[in-house]
């Protein structure tokens, strides 16, 4: 991912151009949105994918601790609702219940409450590229069973809740349920059904099971440094 935002940055494409790109890309491969039916047979569905995950060891998991595409890193209290954020240019200690409440720990800029912005903007992409399939089941989430050529796949969409409400996702499973991708239908990307595969699945310290690598388009999202406990 580094080496990536390198490239951009020294061929001057820098985010324009890569949204330029994408815009470009997304005018001949862009998807609609694929239809799906609601109820029993849905559910059913993303029960059998959090099973395969251990939902149950996710519940329990009392702190989550990892690295982002090498960029951010986070330590999440989930019992107690807060997460250290840190980045080379600061230390952020977020309140998740009151954003008030949260506190800049150390920084090189003095403008807080725009840290605390970013710092919230970057802990829901970057929870969410960790730990997605456990919310499939979420009250703000609407499950779909969308069937293709014989097989069957997911697709949820979320009604309210965390920085862009209403985007969707489509998951693929294996035999066993377990995630190998999802397709993005997101308002951040202009171009609809963007595939990103979910690879390297690990079963954690406390039982869980994640996923270390994405990829989009061949780019590696890698998650590291990851811990966590119960």
């Amino acid at each position: 991912m580094k080496r990536f935002l390198k490239i951009l940055k020294i061929t001057g494409l820098g985010v324009v151009g890569l949204i330029l790109v994408l815009t470009l890309i997304g005018f001949f491969m862009s998807e609609d949105l694929p239809e799906g039916k609601q109820g029993p047979e849905a559910d059913r569905f993303a029960q059998q994918i959090l099973k395969e995950l251990n939902y149950e060891a996710f519940q329990n998991t009392k702190i989550i601790s990892w690295t982002f595409a090498g960029l951010h890193s986070y330590e999440w209290h989930k019992d107690q609702n807060y997460v250290l954020v840190s980045s080379e240019n600061y230390k952020v200690k977020l309140d998740l219940k009151e954003y008030d409440k949260s506190e800049v720990i150390s920084s090189n800029d003095l403008n807080s409450s725009e840290i605390i912005q970013t710092c919230i903007k970057n802990f829901n992409n970057d929870s969410y590229w960790l730990i997605a399939p456990y919310k499939i089941m979420d009250e703000d989430v609407e499950r779909r069973l969308v069937t293709k050529d014989g097989e069957k796949s997911l697709l949820v969409t979320f009604t309210s809740g965390g920085t862009t409400p209403g985007d969707s996702y489509l998951w693929k499973v294996d035999e066993n349920y377990r995630p190998t991708a999802f397709k993005m239908w997101v308002s951040i990307i202009p171009v609809g059904g963007i595939e990103a595969k979910w690879k390297d699945w690990v079963k954690t310290q406390s039982g869980m099971l994640l996923s270390t690598k994405k990829s989009v388009f061949g780019i590696p999202i890698e998650i590291t440094n990851l811990e966590t406990l119960r």
